[in-house]
Parts: C-alpha cells; structure tokens; sequence
C-alpha cells in the first residue's frame, strides 16, 4: 500500500503571497464503504456519457486481499456510484491489484488503466476495461518495469505511454514504456543507467505519468536520482517516441532544496507553452512548492508551502495540477490549512496563491488533483475520510462557465473529433477558429464532428439553445 505523508508544519513565515477566500461550494458526493471501493488513490476523468470513472486503490468485492484489492468505477455528477469491477476475482490476482493511478478513454469508449501489483508475475499490469469485461493487456515482468504507479496517455501517434516506478533492465529504478493498444510493449529508457553505487544522473523512480506537448515529444518528472548522491531529489526529463531522454532539470540544485524537491506529480503544459507542476518536499519552507519550467528546462519557483503560520494555505502537494479555463492552476495539498486536514488552491501563472478550502477530516489524505468538468465545476476524490474514513468523490464549484472538450485536441483538417459538454441538446453550429464544422449531435454531451478545410489553431466554439460555448484549450490543427 502506498504511504501517506503527515508532517507537521513549521510555525514560520516566508516571503511569499497568499490569499485566503470564504468558503466555496463545496458538497461531498459520495463517501466509500469499502464494498464499493476504498481509498481512492487517484482523480477522476470526466467520460463522453458526463459521468466521472476513477479507481479506488483497495475496498471492492474481492476477498483475496486484506481490505479488498481496489475497484472501478463510475460515478454521476450527482454522485450516483456503480462499481464496474472489482480486482482479484481468481487467486493470485491474475487481473492485477491495487489501482493507483486514474484512467483515460479512448475514442472507441473504452477505458484503459494500470494496477500495481498482481498480474502474472505480481508486479503489476496494464488492463482494458469496456461496459462488459476487463482484459489484462500486459502484466509486467521485472526487466520491462514493475509497480506502475501512474496512469496511461495516448499519444498522436495512437500508442499509449506510461511509466513504472521501478523494475528495467539495468538497475530497477523505473522505466519509460510505450505500448500498443493491442498490448506489445517496448521499453523506451530504463532510469540509472549507471553502475551500482553511483548517481543515478537521468533519475529515479517516476511516480507520475506523461504529458505529450505540442512539440509532440513527452515531459515528466522523476521522485528521486539526479545529480546528487544518495538517491537524489528527482528531475524532470524529456524523452521522444524512440527514446531519446533529456533530463532538464535535476531538483535541490539550491541551497536546502530551495527550488523543490520530490515531485510525486507530473506535469501540465500551460496555455503559454511552460510546464507546471508540484514537488512534496522543499520549497524556502521546506513543505513543497508549485514550480513553473519552460521547455528548456529553467525552472521559477512560484510558491512555497507552508508560508503562513500553522501551514494555513497548506503543505505537500503530491498531485499535479489542472489548468483551468479561467487561466490559473488548480490543485490539492495532503496536509496543511486550517484544519491540517489539506487543501484545495487556486495558483495564478504568476505565483498568487487562493486557498479555496480546507479540508475536515483528519484521515482525508487528498493525494489526487482535480478535474474540471464541462459544467466548469472541479472534482476530486479524498483518500480517507467521509462517512466511514474510507474516502470521499466531492465537488467543488468557484463559479465557473460551463465549456466545450474537443478530443483529441489536436488533428488534421479532415481528422474525426469528439466534442464533450453539457446540455448540448439542440446545437445550431460548430466552428474551429471561426470555420464552421458538419457535425452530428449523439448525445446530450457529445458532438462527433471533423475538422474542416481551411481551419486554422484555435478555440472550438459550440453554439447551443441556452449559449455559446468555447473549448477549455485552443484546438491545434496539425500540418
């Protein structure tokens, strides 16, 4: 089982900017039983039907694991769950156990994740799951990565790219992989390329996923290795689709890991091409920080943890951020606010910090990001805490404009693009940066349309009985 951090805050004050709001809306949806899951690890993703799908790292119906060995599930906006499966159904968990990481759908509707543990070897799997059945597509071996901690993406190229956080072929700290939707898997880079006993330079020890750029190459972070011995204290790289690893930056470079150190996240690309992203450790107060990289690797510290007295505006962030479509970054911190309980942030680009709430319970371990629906509403989950402290699906809503998400959001003129929002019923027109689209309306909350002739990089706008909508991000049409 993965640990939770709880550390005390310093009762100091730094040099940094933070502002604290009156309370948001804030409603828990739905607290866990164990039956229906239990700890969920990860976010939620928001589907083409509207609904949310998560993992829940233990709980379930399984009985051969202690506390049940993790679900899927899907729950509605209004916090209706269904349990879709629930890990471990044979003996020595062929189908995997205890699902860190969050899922992503394909355009065909199915659902893709990975488990850490279990499968064929016991070191974790890669699975397919549609309305009906759960396929394991790839148990992992030892040479080829063990434990994935993070989830999938699928890249332009139509292959799925993820990271274990140990395991390879050289000296078991992690690997790059890339594979195939029909399960072939190939090891793009294994970290500490070195002889035992030195430093691991290029890292160690991805915990988070992958996030593709526009350059079309992928960016990520590793929890440790850099290059300071004794492990280290985590890098970012850059890797392409045949392997090619840069590392751009390598944490605690400063004096007392002023510029961060651990990131437990990954990274999120910004409207103004920067990345952005979190470490759990580190900062000028010790307790994290919110960092701002260009593609070059020059790293701004944004925001340190824990700058007010008792660590009221919160303390070790250890998942990423969401960009929202009011142009500032979202986030959690585990522990930290008021309560000591964690927190909910907002983050300008240029480093002003909004607490928006602060979690109650003193076992809510809020280790996951947030998602922004097509509502404008965010969503998250709670390790622990809620009716029976063993996690919680809440919303939480900052008065924001429902939007459009064109997936993928990037394709050629001629390319078949799904459109998501809410109340779609009735729509009018589609245009891509002002060129309008045929479409055809399939649901409530989905739009199929192609890209047209003569569209150029831009915002999607939906035209609706009840408004116009725009796309949360600019929609890239590729040469």
């Amino acid at each position: 089982m993965k640990r939770i951090v709880n550390i005390s805050c310093k009762l100091i004050l730094c040099a940094a900017t933070a502002i604290a709001l009156p309370a948001q809306t804030f409603t828990t949806i739905h607290s866990f039983d164990g039956t229906d899951g239990k700890n969920p690890y990860a976010g939620l993703i928001q589907a083409d039907n509207g609904d949310g799908y998560g993992t829940t790292e233990n709980g379930g119906t399984s009985t051969n694991c202690d506390g049940g060995c993790g679900t899927v599930f899907k729950i509605t906006p209004g916090g209706t769950l269904k349990t879709l499966y629930s890990f471990c159904v044979q003996s020595g968990c062929p189908d995997g156990q205890y699902p860190y990481a969050g899922l992503f759908q394909d355009a065909n509707g199915d659902f893709y994740g990975t488990t850490s543990a279990g499968g064929a070897s016991g070191f974790g799997t890669v699975f397919k799951i549609t309305p009906t059945a759960l396929t394991t597509l790839h148990s992992f071996g030892g040479t080829d990565g063990e434990n994935p901690w993070a989830g999938l993406i699928q890249g332009t190229d139509g292959n799925f790219y993820g990271t274990t956080v140990n395991g390879g072929a050289d000296n078991g700290q992690g690997t790059v992989f890339k594979m195939t939707p029909g399960g072939t898997l190939t090891t793009l880079h294994t970290f500490c390329e070195q002889a035992e006993g030195t430093s691991c330079v290029d890292g160690q020890h991805p915990e988070a996923g992958l996030v593709q750029a526009a350059n079309g190459d992928f960016y990520g972070t590793t929890s440790a290795g850099g290059a300071l011995a004794a492990g280290g204290h985590g890098t970012i790289f850059k890797i392409t689709t045949s392997g090619a690893l840069t590392t751009l930056y390598r944490f605690c470079a400063q004096s007392g890991c002023s510029d961060g150190s651990g990131p437990q996240a990954g990274l999120v690309q910004g409207t103004d091409g920067n990345f952005y992203g979190t470490t759990s450790a580190g900062g000028a107060s010790e307790h994290g920080e919110v960092f701002k990289v260009t593609p070059g690797g020059a790293l701004t510290t944004l925001y340190s943890f824990c700058s007010q007295v008792a660590c009221s505006d919160g303390s070790v962030p250890e998942a990423g951020l969401v960009q929202a479509t009011d142009g500032n970054f979202y986030g959690t911190t585990s522990t930290g606010g008021t309560n000591r309980a964690g927190t909910v942030f907002e983050i300008a680009p240029s480093g002003t910090l909004t607490t928006l709430h602060s979690f109650v319970s003193p076992n809510a371990g809020h280790q996951a990001g947030l998602v922004q629906a097509t509502n404008g509403d965010f969503y998250g989950t709670t390790w622990g805490g809620g009716a029976d402290q063993y996690g919680t699906v809440f919303n939480l809503s900052v008065g924001l404009r429902p939007f459009v998400k064109p997936l993928p959001p990037s394709g050629k003129v001629g390319a078949v693009v799904r459109i998501l929002g809410s109340n779609l019923t009735g729509t009018t027109s589609v245009s891509f940066n002002g060129a309008a689209a045929v479409f055809t309306e399939v649901s409530n909350s989905e739009i199929t349309t192609t890209v047209p002739a003569g569209a150029t990089s831009g915002e999607v706008q939906v035209v609706t009985p009840s408004g116009t909508l725009s796309s949360n991000v600019p929609f890239r049409v590729l040469p």
